[in-house]
Parts: structure tokens; sequence; C-alpha cells
């Protein structure tokens, strides 16, 4: 097991079966995300760090028309996902993996390269190599395929003694929101000739973001909105 296993493992162990049901409060965007995905029809989805398998499970049910995809780097919450996809039925739409989201090579891993979709909720303020995450996330996209990414944000407008209290909370967790997340996506989108779409959610408690390929024919937009730039 690798140290980055072992450590999410010893945060996660006991927390597992009551993971969902405790995060559902503060993980804010997870399913505005999913609801934006819109997968083309037999298309592919890959989620980055999948933990439970509940997002998968969600887009799923909402996009039946797609295969689905997902890994993460511990062996705990991975088994708690297979559970999780087997009871919902979708063993036969997800498939699940273990790999390090720095530096998994999707073809190794699935067998397989170019999604439609991959997706990123809640971890790369987990990852400590997430700069390096985002750009294999965008090696692992087909052309016309979109990363989205949701996760803690720069709380800028909400009250400071807030953010201070969250982010403290969160540490235990070595959690740390990445507060350049934006200029690291602009930085990938303009050396990569990808379209950056990011929004704030909810006062800045939470980033909602997007790498997307440029349809042929379409016209960037100045200030895009992350939901809709997947309806064209």
């Amino acid at each position: 097991m690798s140290d980055a296993s072992a450590h999410m493992d010893r945060i996660y162990r006991w927390q597992t079966p009551i993971y969902d049901l405790t995060r559902k409060p503060y993980l804010l965007g997870r399913d505005r995300l999913i609801e934006a995905l819109g997968p083309p029809t037999g298309g592919t989805v890959l989620e980055i760090g999948c933990g439970t398998g509940r997002n998968l499970i969600q887009a799923a049910r909402r996009w039946p028309h797609a295969r689905y995809y997902g890994f993460d780097v511990s062996p705990v919450m991975l088994e708690t996902a297979r559970r999780a996809v087997k009871q919902a039925g979708l063993s036969s739409r997800i498939t699940l993996a273990a790999a390090d989201a720095s530096s998994f090579e999707a073809r190794e891993i699935f067998g397989r390269v170019g999604f439609d979709r991959v997706f990123v909720s809640y971890s790369l303020s987990m990852i400590p190599q997430w700069r390096e995450a985002l750009s294999r996330g965008c090696d692992a996209l087909a052309p016309g395929g979109a990363l989205l990414i949701a996760d803690f944000g720069d709380q800028v407008r909400l009250p400071a003694a807030f953010r201070t209290v969250l982010y403290r909370w969160l540490a235990a967790f070595s959690v740390s929101p990445r507060l350049d997340l934006e200029d690291e996506m602009q930085d990938l989108a303009a050396r990569r000739g990808l379209v950056c779409d990011f929004e704030r959610l909810y006062r800045g408690y939470a980033f909602l973001g997007m790498l997307r390929h440029v349809s042929r024919g379409s016209v960037p937009r100045a200030k895009p909105v992350v939901s809709a730039a997947l309806r064209r």
C-alpha cells in the first residue's frame, strides 16, 4: 500500500458507513456538477477520486445512456464503493479500480483512453499533487470532452470567522481548499487550447469549474456559465 493509500485509509476507515450522510450538508455543488455532465449517448464518464461511489451512482441514474468509470487511492473507500454499486444494481455500468490521481494512466487501469467527461468532486482539496491530477484529467479527455471540478471555494463573500473555523476543521481531515484553482485552470486552458468556465457558488463557499475542448464552429464566451456550456 502506498503512503497516500495508507493515509486516506487512516482518515476514513471508521467513517465510511456514515460518510455520505455526514457530508451531504456541506459538500455543496456536487449535484449541480452531475446535472451539468450531459454525456453523449453511448459516451464514457470517469471520476477521479470516486470515494464511496456516491457520485458515480447518482450520475449513472441521471444519465443512464453512458458508461461510468472511477478510481480511488483508498482501498477502504473502494471497498465501500463496490458494495454501494452492487447494491444499486449498477455493476454492469460502473467499473472501479485503484489508482493515484496524480499519476494514473487510464489505459493501464481501464484498458481505454479518451473519456467524454471526466470529473473531480471534492477530491482535489485532498490530493497533495493536485495540479498533476488536473493535468492527468485533461490527458484523459476524448476530443470534444470536458473536465468538471467541484470543490471548496475561497469563501470570499462569507464572514471571516466562518472561513477560519471551516478551514481549521477541514485541516483535521487533511483537506486544503485550492484557493488558486481558477488560476491553475486558466493556465491549463491556455497551454492546451481549452476553454475554462468557472463559477463561485454560495458566496464563494464552493468552486465549480470546467475545462473543455472547443466544439467545431462554436465561439467561446467571455464569461461562460458551466451548466450552460455543456448544453450547447
